[in-house]
């Protein structure tokens, strides 16, 4: 296999097309994997969590001018221990779900590959790939723990956050017979009182563009009432999120919906509508129309939109919170990978780093 290292922004934004195209048919196919939402976070190092690192992407083909079998995407930095490291573009807060990017079929031979290329002397003195969420049902963790042992190196792996989701059957109705009788009474109760209010309740969906960067702002304010989301809505995050959501618009798959109450916006969903699942970001409440449970009513409301359209799976992503499992989510966890070789080059020593802030989920 023939490996080639990206290693600017620009040769970067060369690669979407294949980038995306290789994605779509990956083990691994979840949203922050996509070009646009990676590219995103590279201009601003994860809204700022990174102060300083390499970009050092790994693109695998069959020979050189055959078509893309594989995509490491990685940046070299010290990691939380301060040790060189090879970590995953997206890493750590603001990115639920990571990987690499490979056929079911190419990914053996793509993570030795990458593993013996890794090891020349194009790459620099790492001295652990550090992988983070990664989920546990990943094919890559049982490949890469062979490959790694049979090197020589020492692999670990380390349960993280829970991150529950919703298979979704055919119909709203199937969908509440499955799940606990009081939530389903709660659910169903809720619904009707908000239809019942005395001011009229409706939600949407953003769907023009022309409106798009007045809604994010919309819902950057409501999301800020929380004090723990405000703390972490620096600067440098609300472009993280403008950007990555402007890219995610323009590419067809953000789902950003409110809840308005007299025509006042009062809740909101940031999720991502990709690959017949939805993926629920983030959200906002103003705090005034709390006693609505107008969160748990525009939930329901999504819920039943993907229901009616065909999607699979209602994923909640990173975070334990009461409600998910209240709505009927199934748990699994996301992992995090250490794979240490303990070999460090001082001709190449690693960028300092600093790691700041969290994504606060849904």
């Amino acid at each position: 296999m023939h490996f080639t290292v990206i290693q600017t922004l620009t040769e970067m934004e060369l690669l979407g097309d294949e980038w995306n195209t290789l994605l779509s048919n990956s083990a691994s196919h979840v949203p922050f994997l996509r070009h646009e939402y990676l590219t995103a976070w590279w201009k601003t190092l994860g809204g700022g969590e990174w102060k300083q690192a390499e970009l050092l992407i790994v693109t695998g083909r069959i020979d050189a001018g055959g078509p893309l079998v594989g995509i490491a995407p990685l940046f070299f930095t010290l990691n939380k221990e301060n040790k060189p490291a090879l970590m995953l573009l997206g890493s750590i807060e603001i990115s639920d779900y990571l990987d690499v990017i490979a056929k079911p079929e190419d990914l053996a031979q793509f993570l030795e590959g990458l593993l013996e290329f890794l090891n020349g002397p194009a790459a620099p003195a790492w001295s652990v790939l550090d992988w983070h969420n990664l989920l546990e049902s990943s094919l890559t963790l049982t490949i890469l723990e062979e490959l790694s042992l049979r090197r020589g190196y020492s692999f670990s792996k380390e349960l993280l956050q829970h991150c529950p989701y919703i298979p979704l059957p055919g119909d709203w109705q199937s969908y509440l017979a499955g799940i606990d009788k009081k939530q389903r009474h709660e659910i169903r109760r809720k619904m009707r009182r908000a239809l019942d209010f005395e001011k009229p309740v409706h939600w949407y969906i953003v769907e023009e563009v022309a409106d798009l960067d007045e809604e994010i702002e919309a819902f950057l304010r409501l999301m800020a009432q929380d004090p723990q989301k405000d703390k972490f809505l620096s600067e440098m995050m609300r472009m993280q999120m403008k950007t990555a959501l402007r890219a995610a618009f323009q590419a067809g798959w953000l789902q950003l919906a409110f809840i308005e109450v007299g025509g006042e916006k009062a809740a909101a969903y940031l999720n991502f509508d990709y690959g017949d699942h939805i993926w629920v970001y983030n959200s906002g409440l103003d705090v005034r129309f709390r006693d609505l449970s107008l969160g748990w009513v525009l939930l329901g409301y999504l819920i039943q939109w993907a229901i009616d359209r065909g999607r699979h799976c209602f994923d909640f992503m990173r975070g334990d919170e009461d409600y998910k499992y209240r709505f009927g989510a199934i748990d699994r966890r996301v992992v995090r990978v250490q794979v240490s070789r303990g070999r460090i080059n001082p001709k190449h020593p690693a960028p300092q780093n600093h790691i700041a802030g969290m994504r606060l989920g849904a």
